[in-house]
């Protein structure tokens, strides 16, 4: 399999067959991010003989005795049928519709088994399909996009340089419930700063509110020194959040919420892990927040922060 640098993918896309078919970020731009800051470019495309290379590679892994012996030895399920795809890169929705569709027909071709097809997707992305394409993408099985929201906050998202604001996250998300293209979204808690996180969180909720996230994924801001953010907070310009800060945060925000969607604190960043079902177990979650919240200690959810090696 072709893959560059290091892939990242959500957590809930773990089954799922990782296909290269961008590298790197278009935006590169966020002031926190630094997770494409290894690659010798910021953005590529993959040639479609290498992503149809790697699809026939995953083709004959599924048929392939040695790849069934090497799973039985390492304890893992036997290579089967594949059913779902996840497209690696920061954002390959950003492809043109017919590009993305070429995709799609090559993963019906080698992998019939395959019901969907997933991404990261920027909110500027979606922006540049016309309705049309989104209702195409959706009938090709592009489906469970995952989209790195970080915040409602519009102070937030103009500060960080997201390159949209609030509204345009309601514009284009509805857009896709109109394409049956379902979604999920990433918060970044802390990134409205110190002293900001829970009415960032409020704004956040206001705008989910009124869309239609399968799953909303909070994520803990870590600033690394080779972010445009360390820079900003050298020159006094932002203030980061505490870790108790960013727990009463995450509080608020699950506090507001009053959609149906999974609630999800997963992945690397998060200290404490945790997950339910809204509203049916909201409760149940603001109880876990507020053990958290009173028992934790600052300076070892702070050591864990500043050791952190990588998200």
């Amino acid at each position: 399999m072709h893959y560059t640098g290091t892939i990242w993918r959500p957590p809930y896309e773990a089954a799922s067959l990782l296909l290269e078919v961008t590298a790197g970020c278009t935006h590169h731009g966020c002031k926190f991010c630094t997770l494409y800051s290894e690659l010798p470019f910021k953005f590529r495309m993959s040639p479609l003989k290498d992503v149809e290379s790697d699809l026939r590679e995953a083709q004959l892994r599924g048929t392939d005795p040695m790849a069934r012996l090497s799973a039985r030895l390492q304890g893992l399920p036997e290579p089967g049928g594949v059913e779902r795809v996840f497209l690696t890169g920061a954002n390959p929705f950003v492809l043109r519709c017919d590009r993305l569709l070429e995709i799609a027909g090559l993963i019906r071709q080698y992998l019939p088994s395959v019901r969907t097809v997933g991404c990261f997707s920027r909110i500027t992305d979606i922006a540049l399909k016309s309705d049309e394409e989104l209702a195409a993408l959706g009938r090709a099985g592009y489906d469970g996009l995952t989209i790195g929201i970080e915040t409602g906050d519009g102070e937030a998202l103009a500060f960080m340089n997201k390159g949209y604001a609030p509204g345009d996250i309601l514009t284009q998300c509805r857009r896709l419930d109109g394409a049956g293209i379902g979604y999920s979204f990433f918060y970044l808690a802390g990134i409205s700063g110190a002293g900001r996180g829970e009415a960032g969180a409020r704004a956040t909720a206001a705008v989910c509110n009124q869309l239609h996230p399968w799953l909303i994924g909070v994520n803990m801001l870590t600033v690394y020194p080779d972010s445009a953010l360390y820079q900003e907070i050298q020159r006094g310009s932002w203030k980061e959040s505490g870790e108790l800060e960013k727990y009463r945060e995450t509080r608020m925000l699950l506090e507001c919420l009053n959609i149906p969607t999974v609630f999800a604190a997963m992945g690397a960043s998060n200290v404490f892990q945790f997950q339910g079902s809204l509203p049916e177990e909201k409760e149940v979650l603001l109880a876990r927040l507020d053990e958290i919240i009173g028992s934790a200690r600052e300076d070892r959810l702070r050591a864990y922060r500043e050791h952190l090696p990588h998200l």
